[in-house]
C-alpha cells in the first residue's frame, strides 16, 4: 500500500484516506476496517488456492510467492526460492499488511524415508526463515504473520482434551511442528503479530484427508484404521478459510490457534459417519500392521491422534458453519 493511498472501508464501504505513513495519525491501523495488501506463500495448493480466491473476492490485494509462476493461484505471482535467506522477491513484503505463510512439501506424497523427512522439514523451515528474514529487512513491516502449523504439534494424546496451552510432543511431526513454529515466532522480535495455524484434518472433496477415503468407502470396503479409538480433529475447508480470514484483522488473537471443529471424533465414528453419508456400511477394519506395511511411518499419523478443540476461536466467538461431522460431510458430498 503506497503512501497516501485510499483504502476501502470493508464494513461500511466508506473510503478512508491514510496519512503519509500509510497509517492513521497517532494509532496503529485498525486492520479490521481495511482491505489489505496480503502476501501468500504456498498459494497454489489445496488450502492456498481457495483462500486466495476468497480474499480476492473480498477485495484484498493478493501477491503469491511461488517457486514457479503458473497462474494457478488466480492472481499476481512472484517467483521465489525459499532457501532460508532473502532475494529480490523480498521487496513484496515491504509495505504489505499481512503475510500468510503456507509453504511446505505435502506430508502425504510418499513414504517417509529419511531423505523425504529432511525435505519435508527443510521446505517448512527454510520458507519460514526466508519470510522472517524479509520481514526483518523491510522498511515498512507487515502487521501480522499468519503461519502454517499442524495439530501434530501435540503428538499422540489419546482421549485427552487438548487446547492451545498444551506442550509439544516428541515424535517426528511434533518436533517438526515445534521447530516450524519457533522459526515463525522470530518475527515477533520485529513487532509483528504472529499467529500459528495448528490445522487439523481439512475436509473437502478435491484433496486433503477426505479425497483418498472416498473411493474405498464408495466401493464398500472402507472402514476404521487400527483400533479406531484415535481421535481425528477435523475441520471443513470453508471454516478453515473463514478462520484465516478472520485472523487477518483480529488483533486480539495471536500465538497458536487450533484450527479444528469443536467436535473431534474417533476414527471409528468418522468411518461410520462417512459410510452413512455415502449410503454404505463401514465393516472392513484396516489392521495397524497392514497400514504400516502399506505407507510406512506415515501410518502413525493416522493411527494416533489428538482430541484437539479450538479454545481460542471459541473464546473469540467464531461461529462454525460446520460444527458437526455429519453436516460437513453432507455438504461436501452433495457437490460430488
Amino acid at each position: 500500500m503506497t503512501a497516501g493511498a485510499t483504502v476501502k472501508h470493508a464494513v461500511r464501504g466508506a473510503p478512508a484516506t491514510l496519512g503519509a505513513t500509510g497509517c492513521r495519525p497517532g494509532r496503529p491501523r485498525p486492520l479490521q476496517w481495511l482491505l489489505m495488501d496480503v502476501v501468500v506463500t504456498g498459494g497454489t495448493g489445496f488450502l492456498g488456492r481457495p483462500l486466495i480466491a476468497r480474499l480476492r473476492a473480498a477485495g484484498h490485494d493478493i501477491t503469491t510467492l511461488t517457486r514457479r509462476a503458473s497462474g494457478r493461484s488466480g492472481g499476481r505471482e512472484i517467483e521465489w526460492q525459499p532457501s532460508g535467506a532473502t532475494g529480490p522477491w523480498a521487496r513484496e513484503l515491504d509495505g504489505a499488511d499481512v503475510v500468510i505463510n503456507l509453504a511446505g512439501e505435502s506430508l502425504a506424497d510418499g513414504r517417509w524415508t529419511d531423505a523425504r523427512k529432511r525435505r519435508i522439514r527443510d521446505s517448512r523451515l527454510n520458507a519460514t526463515r526466508s519470510v522472517v528474514a524479509a520481514i526483518a529487512q523491510a522498511q515498512r513491516r507487515p502487521t501480522a504473520l499468519i503461519s502454517g502449523s499442524g495439530i501434530g504439534y501435540y503428538g499422540p494424546r489419546g482421549s485427552e482434551i487438548v487446547t492451545e496451552s498444551e506442550p509439544a510432543g516428541t515424535d517426528f511431526l511434533a518436533t517438526l511442528t515445534r521447530d516450524w513454529e519457533d522459526a515463525a515466532g522470530e518475527a515477533e522480535r520485529f513487532g509483528v503479530r504472529v499467529v500459528l495455524l495448528r490445522t487439523g484434518l481439512v475436509l473437502e472433496r478435491d484433496g486433503g484427508a477426505l479425497k483418498p477415503l472416498l473411493l474405498p468407502f464408495r466401493l464398500g470396503v472402507g472402514g476404521p484404521l487400527g483400533s479406531g479409538r484415535q481421535y481425528w480433529p477435523w475441520i471443513h475447508r470453508d471454516d478453515w478459510i473463514a478462520i484465516v480470514e478472520s485472523l487477518l484483522s483480529s488483533n486480539a488473537v495471536d500465538g497458536p490457534v487450533n484450527v479444528t471443529a469443536p467436535t473431534p471424533v474417533t476414527n471409528d465414528t468418522f468411518s461410520r459417519v462417512l459410510a452413512t453419508a455415502l449410503r454404505r456400511r463401514s465393516v472392513f477394519r484396516v489392521p495397524s500392521p497392514a497400514l504400516r506395511l502399506m505407507i510406512g511411518e506415515m501410518a502413525d499419523a493416522l493411527l494416533t491422534g489428538q482430541r484437539a478443540i479450538p479454545a481460542k476461536m471459541t473464546a473469540a466467538n467464531y461461529s462454525f458453519a460446520y460444527d458437526r461431522l455429519d453436516d460437513a460431510l453432507a455438504a461436501i458430498l452433495r457437490r460430488t
